[in-house]
């Protein structure tokens, strides 16, 4: 099972990058990683926004952290070339850094594309950013919101339920100013009807998952519900 850090922003201080070099167990210039851009794509300007997570072109850091090696792992390519061509890479790789946007989306290629199915077996630090972090829960917070960019008579939906690689789910960007979802009240009334614990965590926030046991790194705010 990879070891997790599930952020709500990329690595945004200096104890969320502590955490990362403390999982690689090597320094972050000495480590390879992929980067799963694939979430973004279904909002307006998602291929600009992609670009900006592969180029290290974003506000918070993450394909340029300065790892020793960067690739793409592209999931809605993976299903029409051969495994030999991507599937030693992704199990060679240190990191995989998993990018946000659209839960639905990103948890139904993740499942097309063979990954989730390789993720369990997998040596490496997985680095959940927004959507790439609640896709490996069992509850998609944004349920409602990413139904709106399922295309007109697509399935996706029916088979796009995040993974349910750990046994609780998360809210991020918690408090924040543009997204008025992410209040603790609306947080907590989403929670109550989730039978699993729920963490808030906001862009400063960060959890970490290795063998089962659960740490919140901060340097800014989070809640537990249904502890």
């Amino acid at each position: 099972m990879p070891k997790l850090l599930l952020t709500s922003s990329g690595i945004s201080n200096a104890s969320i990058n502590e955490a990362l070099v403390e999982l690689l167990g090597k320094p972050v210039s000495e480590a390879s990683a992929l980067i799963v851009p694939t979430g973004i794509y279904p909002f307006p300007g998602g291929g600009g926004q992609a670009w900006r997570a592969i180029a290290g072109k974003n506000k918070r850091p993450l394909a340029d952290l300065g790892w020793k090696s960067i690739g793409v792992l592209e999931l809605t390519a993976l299903p029409s070339i051969q495994e030999k061509s991507w599937v030693p890479t992704l199990q060679e790789t240190d990191a995989l850094l998993v990018w946000g946007g659209d839960v639905l989306y990103l948890s139904y290629w993740l499942r097309r594309s063979g990954v989730a199915e390789l993720l369990p077996s997998l040596d490496l630090v997985y680095v959940g950013v927004s959507a790439g972090s609640i896709a490996l829960t069992p509850y998609n917070c944004d349920w409602d919101f990413d139904l709106e960019f399922v295309p007109e008579g697509s399935d996706m939906a029916s088979d796009a339920q995040p993974l349910g690689l750990v046994d609780f789910t998360l809210y991020p960007h918690l408090g924040h100013p543009d997204m008025e979802d992410t209040t603790p009240e609306n947080i907590e009334r989403w929670a109550s009807t989730i039978p699993a614990p729920t963490y808030a965590i906001d862009d400063e926030t960060a959890i970490k998952v290795v063998d089962g046991e659960v740490t919140v790194i901060s340097e800014g705010d989070w809640k537990l519900f249904n502890a």
